[in-house]
Formats: C-alpha cells, sequence, structure tokens
C-alpha cells in the first residue's frame, strides 16, 4: 500500500479529539512510508493531517476543484497538488492515485466521498479498502445504520463486509494491509 485518499472535513469539530485523530493518523501514514492523498486544504483536519505528514517527512498529495482552491485555501506547501475543474474530478482523481479509503470525521462532503467509493466498491469498479476511523465514536450511528440496513434487506453482508472500522490508525492501516475484496455485487 503506497498510497491512502483520506476523507476528512474542512473545519476542525467541537473537540480537540478530532484533530488529535488526524495527527495520530498523519503519524502513522509517514512512519510507514505511505503517501497521503487528500482534499488539498491547508484548513480544518484536512490541513491538519497534511500538516503532520509533511512535519514527519512524509508525502502528501493534494486535489483541489478550482471553485474551492479560495475558500479551502489550498495547501502551498505540498509535494504535489492538482487543481482540478470539478468536484467530480477531484474524487476521480483521488480514486485514482489511491490504493485504499479512509474517512475521518467530516460533514455532508466526507459522507459523499465515502458513499461513492464505498459503492463504487460494492459495483466492483474498485477492489480497494474503504474505511471508516471511528474517532471519539464518530461513526456509531452510521455503523447502526448499516447493520440496520442489512436487517431490512438493503445491504448484503459481503458487501458490509467492505467498510474497515477501527478507533485507532494504525490498527485501521494493519486491516487495510490484508483486506480482500468482495465478489462484484450480484443479485
Amino acid at each position: 500500500m503506497k498510497r491512502l485518499a483520506v476523507f476528512c472535513g474542512s473545519h476542525n469539530g467541537v473537540s480537540d479529539v478530532y484533530r488529535d485523530g488526524a495527527i495520530e493518523l498523519g503519524k502513522e501514514l509517514a512512519k510507514r512510508d505511505i503517501t497521503l492523498v487528500y482534499g488539498g486544504a491547508s484548513v480544518g483536519i484536512m490541513g491538519v493531517l497534511a500538516d503532520t505528514v509533511l512535519k514527519e517527512g512524509g508525502q502528501v498529495i493534494g486535489v483541489i476543484p478550482r471553485v474551492l482552491e479560495e475558500r479551502e485555501i489550498s495547501h502551498s506547501h505540498l509535494t504535489e497538488l492538482y487543481t482540478v475543474d470539478t468536484m467530480h474530478e477531484r474524487k476521480a482523481k483521488m480514486a485514482e492515485l489511491a490504493d485504499g479509503f479512509i474517512t475521518l470525521p467530516g460533514g455532508p462532503g466526507t459522507m459523499e466521498e465515502f458513499f461513492e467509493v464505498f459503492t463504487w466498491a460494492q459495483i466492483g469498479l474498485h477492489q480497494k479498502p474503504c474505511g471508516l476511523l471511528n474517532i471519539n465514536h464518530y461513526y456509531d450511528l452510521l455503523i447502526s445504520m448499516f447493520d440496520h440496513m442489512m436487517g431490512q434487506g438493503f445491504l448484503q453482508e459481503k458487501n458490509r463486509s467492505i467498510i474497515t472500522v477501527d478507533s485507532n490508525a494504525s490498527a485501521l492501516i494493519d486491516k487495510f494491509q490484508t483486506y480482500k475484496a468482495s465478489p462484484i455485487k450480484t443479485y
């Protein structure tokens, strides 16, 4: 695993625990010589994550759409920064560059990015791991929703297993190292 895309918020959240989780993940990526691929901003936990990887001697690739370049204040010290025209291009470029996807706490944009790569995995567009770094139980309700989807017949167990969850960055990356993709969705 050489590159991991991380989806996360352009805000810090209400607790320092989210910032600390981003720092923990950033240190782990740099320690393992895994390049960070992320949204390219210098603000929020996106910026904290990128700054940590860079401070620890790691490599960081940002992908930011022009419409957000000024609003999210694109990071000016990255290893590489791609500026794209649309959000669709951003996600496609991140997916192209990454060997897997980790989702930190964030808002609707973070969720949308996670759900897109999760859906792509279900239908076989990629066979890369998709994980939730469940900092401070942030994703507990979402995990319960996935279980509810399974119970109601809207999510197959083999597709539920695509989602790797851990509250520890090192443990989550370890799980990624042994990830085996589910068979392509069939009915």
